[in-house]
């Protein structure tokens, strides 16, 4: 298989807004004509959905307008595909109308990561693994979010996933890269994770009335990691499954 990866890098400054998103510039994506017959929307309509919701913006950062958050305002760093070095999808398909659901995962492998590239590797990693031994069309996860405190974009929003069986395509998948068993995240992870979640219901991508779950309660999987899913069941919107196991006892953040 080759290793046909993005090539315009840009960093945007993700915050939840109701302002309109800003205008990128022009991306031009390369994709094989064999793929492109496979797609359910044209090459047109797939680059203006990644120029729209992924923010792609050519060499700038767009600093978009700040929004207080529970505990103060925060904003989190949303980097593009390219900037990660994503391969292109194999075939893209998109479900409409905000997401109801979004699903918490932890990685396991990779290990948590700290800096920026070695987060950026991560994903490629997990791209890999997911494209070339399980055969997938894309990394699996709609986004990351790395221990540099960044979100990184996988698919990106009302794109069909694979990260979650009968919720792929009404969820936005994120994953916290990392072995969240036996310790939490960073706090910024965890903030960068609330803030992509508030964005996404300022965006209209996410159900203001979305339901908050971990990985586990959908699939026979310890994922996302017993402390990370603790976490999580604090969060507002955490919906407990009548098949959802019981929370492991507090544990105290350091």
């Amino acid at each position: 298989m080759g290793d046909e990866r993005s090539g315009c890098g840009s960093t945007v400054t993700l915050v939840a807004t109701q302002e309109p998103m800003p205008k990128p510039c022009d991306v031009v994506t390369a994709i094989d004509a064999t793929q492109q017959q496979k797609q359910q929307y044209t090459q047109q309509q797939y680059e203006q959905h990644q120029r729209e919701q992924q923010s792609i913006i050519c060499g700038y950062t767009q600093h978009m307008q700040q929004a207080a958050t529970e505990g103060g305002p925060h904003s989190a760093r949303l980097l593009s595909r390219a900037d990660w070095g994503a391969r292109m999808p194999k075939q893209v398909d998109y479900f409409t109308g905000p997401a109801p659901y979004v699903i918490i995962h932890h990685s396991y492998i990779p290990a948590a990561c700290y800096t920026t590239p070695d987060c950026m590797r991560s994903m490629r990693d997990i791209q890999d693994f997911h494209q070339e031994d399980r055969g997938w069309n894309d990394i699996g996860y709609s986004f990351g979010i790395g221990g540099d405190g960044m979100i990184y974009t996988g698919r990106g929003f009302n794109v069909v996933g694979a990260h979650a069986p009968k919720y792929n395509d009404k969820s936005v998948g994120i994953v916290l890269i990392g072995d969240w068993r036996t310790e939490l995240p960073p706090e910024r992870m965890l903030q960068a994770t609330k803030d992509l979640i508030a964005f996404g219901v300022a965006q209209g991508y996410i159900d203001p009335a979305y339901k908050l779950l971990g990985h586990k309660q959908v699939r026979d999987t310890e994922c996302p990691g017993g402390q990370l899913f603790h976490e999580i069941s604090t969060w507002p919107h955490f919906t407990r499954l009548n098949n959802t196991t019981e929370a492991p006892p507090v544990v105290k953040k350091i």
